[in-house]
Formats: C-alpha cells, sequence, structure tokens
C-alpha cells in the first residue's frame, strides 16, 4: 500500500533542535539573545559522505534555479516539503515549487552552506541564498536551516526549510494556505509530468 502523506510525515519529518544546531542554548548568560542564528560559517561544517555530499548539492542546484529531472530525483517519489509558504507531499508538487523560483527571480544562488548535523537518516545545514527578484532586482540573502529526512535507499523523504526558531504547524489556516498553494502550483510553473 502507497505511503500517505500522514504516513510520510509521521515517519520522516525532521524535527532539529534550532538553538542546539546553531550553537544558542537555554544556559546562555543574562542578556545574551537565545534566537538561533541560521548564518553558515563553513568552514565549521562537519564532514559527510560522499553520497550525503551529493545530496545537498542537488538540493542546492534547486535552489539556484536549475529545474533538472536529475536534481529531482534526490526526492523520493512520495516525499514532502515544508516550508513557511509550502507543503507538497509528492516529488511532481515538489518541482512545481523549484520550477516556478525562475519565473520570480532573475538570479539564484547558493551563497555558502554549514552542515550541523549528519545521520544516517538525516542531514541537517544552514544555507545562506541570495534571491534577485525579477521587479526589484535587488539581491536579497536569507539564511535558512534546511532538514533532510532520508529513507534507506538515501532519497530524500522530507525537506523541512525554517526561516526562524519556531517549528511549523500544520494545522488550521496555515495548513490550508501552505496545502494550497502546494496543490496548485504545478498549474502554473508545468514541471515535467515525467517527475
Amino acid at each position: 500500500m502507497p505511503e500517505s502523506a500522514e504516513d510520510l510525515h509521521q515517519k520522516y519529518e525532521p524535527v532539529p533542535d534550532p538553538q542546539g544546531l546553531t550553537g544558542h542554548s537555554d544556559d546562555l548568560p543574562k542578556g545574551v539573545s537565545k534566537n538561533v542564528d541560521y548564518e553558515p560559517f563553513p568552514e565549521k561544517s562537519l564532514k559527510i559522505s560522499d553520497q550525503h555530499q551529493a545530496i545537498i548539492t542537488h538540493i542546492t542546484n534547486l535552489y539556484s534555479g536549475s529545474c533538472s529531472e536529475d536534481d529531482m530525483n534526490v526526492y523520493a517519489e512520495k516525499s514532502i516539503y515544508d516550508d513557511p509558504y509550502s507543503y507538497c507531499d509528492t516529488r511532481y508538487k515538489i518541482a512545481g515549487q523549484w520550477w516556478g523560483l525562475p519565473k520570480v527571480f532573475s538570479k539564484l544562488r547558493t551563497l555558502k552552506t554549514e552542515v550541523v548535523s549528519d545521520k544516517d537518516d538525516e542531514i541537517v545545514f544552514k544555507l545562506r541564498h541570495e534571491y534577485t527578484p525579477r521587479l526589484l532586482n535587488t539581491p536579497k540573502a536569507v539564511d535558512s536551516l534546511v532538514s533532510l529526512g532520508l529513507d534507506g535507499e538515501g532519497k530524500v523523504k522530507y525537506h523541512k526549510d525554517m526561516w526562524n526558531e519556531k517549528d511549523y504547524s500544520h494545522e488550521g489556516l496555515g495548513k490550508l494556505f501552505k496545502k494550497l498553494n502546494g496543490d496548485k502550483l504545478t498549474y502554473i510553473t508545468q514541471p515535467p509530468e515525467s517527475l
């Protein structure tokens, strides 16, 4: 029986500890910020296997607007993408998000990454990515914490992109908006049906 989105969510959702992974903890001295710091420092990056590095390369290629089926094949056919605006539950719907980026941004580039956690079934890395909107043509760098839940075959089953210290709620109007965006964007961005 195929895995449902709920099965994927329960089994593969990464739940990183943003404060712990970014050097902040509850026992910081008074007056020191407990907010997360997602700025990557590549020199502090954990050493990882070639297989996990290849996964990160495919993912950062997608952030950089690659729209490549080869890069998309890093995802399992039934997988989840989860960020503040979107919740997709198939590789095809995830492709709808990536195929949309070049339509909105004139330039996309990954500036740097730092792997902060690496396990057989999960990779967590900080990402600094620069987006240049077509209309404004002014680049903006954004830092986030990307968590990838992996299956036993090294495919991404859950991709979570966190922009602040709060994990995502999957309830109410927020869930409805994210799901609607994930379900309908493919009609506009039209990724290849072969995905």
